[in-house]
């Protein structure tokens, strides 16, 4: 499979370069640096760029999204305009994109709505909720999955099992590494067409069943 990820230089988008890498697949690491990253052909471009995001999505069996809005201060809505872009040129091609765990929800609330939300993260969190309620509108020609992460996702050891769940959280926390692995999983066998799931490593006694066990 001809993969192409975008944020490739990123802590999450890089573990998805690795694993997608470590299962044979041909991948293309996209990054504003454009910097090499071994195995992949990397390519620099900006997510803004929409003749590029077509072309790169036409080239490819699918096309990841781990990127953020900005952390620096930077105009959130610049982010978010050119997500919506990229689900508008994404033709035919599976789009697969990293959520937040924020605009998951419980009892109904997402979580940063949430006052018990912490505050610094509070503006990101509400921006990736954004994000899904405009995928959640895309054309039906669109064939997109979100994957959101459990409220607590960094890097650890990759055990190749998680728990996944619907809008609610799975678990309290994912490392990057198996987080990775549920993104190739659902890519190499989509079970969640135009919808949003969510994964977290299991807790002991926890059933693992519904995780990878590669």
């Amino acid at each position: 499979m001809k993969i192409a990820v975008y944020g490739a230089t990123g802590m999450v988008g890089g573990q998805i370069v690795k694993e997608s890498l470590r299962r044979g697949h041909e991948v293309t690491a996209v990054s504003r640096s454009g910097a090499a990253v071994r195995g992949a052909t990397a390519c620099r471009a900006e997510l803004a760029d929409v003749r590029t995001f077509a072309n790169i999505a036409n080239d490819h069996d699918a096309v990841v999204l781990a990127t953020v809005p900005s952390r620096t201060g930077g105009d959130h809505s610049e982010w978010l305009t050119a997500m919506k872009a990229a689900f508008g040129s994404a033709g035919a091609t599976r789009l697969l994109v990293v959520g937040g765990a924020g605009a998951l929800e419980i009892n109904g609330m997402r979580l940063c709505d949430s006052p018990d939300f912490p505050e610094p993260y509070r503006p990101e969190a509400r921006t990736m909720a954004a994000a899904y309620d405009e995928i959640r509108s895309a054309p039906e020609t669109l064939d997109w999955t979100m994957l959101a992460p459990a409220p607590v996702m960094q890097p650890g050891t990759r055990t190749g099992t998680y728990v996944t769940a619907g809008d609610s959280p799975a678990g309290p926390s994912i490392t990057t590494q198996d987080f990775a692995v549920a993104v190739l999983d659902e890519l190499e066998s989509p079970a969640h067409h135009r919808t949003r799931f969510t994964v977290a490593n299991s807790e002991a006694g926890t059933d693992t069943r519904t995780g990878a066990r590669r």
